[in-house]
């Protein structure tokens, strides 16, 4: 398979040297980057061979780290998860780039068959955030620790509470 620029930026997102021995979380991203690269092969018998080794992968893997990064859904490069387990990613969501996810991140539909909600880029979920429906999440984001975001958040705003409420940060005072 040819070199995956996305899965390089998720790996300088890992500080340490060999990951795959140090960080569960980083199978999961894995899978979830050859799952990708398998849908944009030609279609074939090696495309369907691929497909059918991506899904045994996905689906131990998921039940392995509690990691469900499902090939549909489109996640920017440089992906970091930090303390893997009950991580679910609906697979019609939109996360931009240099995103970081805890342990216990929920991004999904409040209904089903509802919306689903698109990260920008540059956004920080704390441990056991969950963001639900048809939300847009800005730029450079910070959603705090057991969080539920039920609306849009704008760019460099934090998000916290149940329901969350939204902190915009404050600038300075010119003089």
């Amino acid at each position: 398979m040819s070199k995956d620029i996305f899965w390089e930026e998720d790996l300088v997102r890992y500080p340490t040297k060999r990951p795959f021995f140090k960080e569960q979380s980083i199978w999961a991203v894995w899978v979830y980057r050859f799952g990708r690269r398998v849908d944009a092969k030609q279609p074939g018998i090696r495309r369907h061979l691929y497909t059918i080794l991506y899904w045994f992968l996905f689906r131990f893997v998921e039940t392995l780290t509690g990691i469900s990064l499902p090939k549909s859904s489109n996640i920017g490069p440089g992906l970091r998860i930090w303390h893997f387990g009950g991580i679910f990613i609906h697979p019609d969501v939109e996360i931009g780039k240099n995103c970081t996810l805890r342990q216990g991140v929920t991004i999904g539909n409040r209904v089903e068959n509802g919306p689903v909600p698109v990260v920008g880029t540059d956004v920080d979920f704390g441990a056991y955030a969950q963001a639900l429906g048809g939300i847009r999440i800005g730029n450079g984001c910070k959603i705090g620790a057991m969080s539920l975001v039920l609306c849009d958040v704008p760019d460099g705003a934090t998000a916290v509470g149940v329901p969350a409420r939204i902190i915009l940060p404050t600038l300075p005072i010119k003089q």
